[in-house]
């Protein structure tokens, strides 16, 4: 990743936080839009000085188009590209059909869907001035066999990997790769507070999504577009 810039979404938080430590450890320079000064600190405070002079965090919302355009813009100006983006950002909600109101449903969406669009739509122009760049969207493994329990969850990440793989196509030409990574339960402080009973055993560690996420990102994968691969 060295002299590579990457943007990624939700990172401050627990597979957020993975990722842009292994990107920066990687050499890589990393940018985060972020909603909450406590996660942020947090962040900082498990990297080394030196890799902290590679992160540039702005506060911003994610789920509002024109403050992400604003941020893209401050990436540029401070390091005039963007090869990469992430998008971790995302929420859960347990609950069926009937049981799940529309609110719900829609606040779903609204963490998991719309702001993989905003971010794609934001970075892209960028990615395509530069000649090219890499893509990688966080979904679920829960989608390619969906159990039902919670339904505005499976459904809000079902379309993420639908437009990961719809996106691929249409930026093929530009040199861009699309590519989601689909993780099982991970083991994250929210999970374990969540699910305190389950067996842990099988959990993946967060560290292992971000190193999946970084070779995504690099120009080993450049071959590699529109493919979902779980962890």
């Amino acid at each position: 990743m060295t002299g590579r810039v990457a943007v990624v979404t939700g990172g401050t938080g627990a597979l957020g936080r993975a990722i842009t430590s292994t990107l920066l450890e990687a050499g890589g320079s990393v940018a985060i839009p972020y909603a909450v000064p406590e996660e942020l600190k947090e962040l900082e405070a498990r990297l080394a000085p030196e890799l902290r002079t590679r992160l540039l965090a702005l506060p911003a919302d994610v789920t509002r188009e024109d403050a992400m355009g604003k941020f893209v813009h401050a990436v540029r100006d401070r390091h005039g590209r963007v090869d990469g983006l992430v998008n971790a950002v995302g929420g859960f909600a347990g609950g069926d059909l009937l049981s799940t109101s529309l609110a719900e449903w829609e606040r779903m969406m609204a963490l998991n869907l719309t702001p993989t669009v905003i971010a794609c739509r934001a970075v892209l122009p960028v990615m395509i001035a530069g000649g090219g760049g890499r893509i990688v969207n966080i979904a679920s493994r829960a989608v390619l066999s969906p159990q039902g329990g919670f339904i505005a969850y499976t459904v809000s990440k079902a379309g993420v990997i639908t437009l990961t793989q719809a996106l691929s196509q249409e930026v093929k030409k530009h040199r861009v790769t699309v590519n989601a990574v689909l993780p099982s339960t991970m083991d994250t402080p929210g999970n374990r507070r969540a699910m305190p009973d389950a067996d842990r055993s099988e959990w993946v560690r967060t560290e292992d999504v971000a190193h999946v996420v970084a070779f995504l990102l690099s120009e080993r994968a450049a071959a590699v577009t529109g493919a979902s691969l779980t962890v």
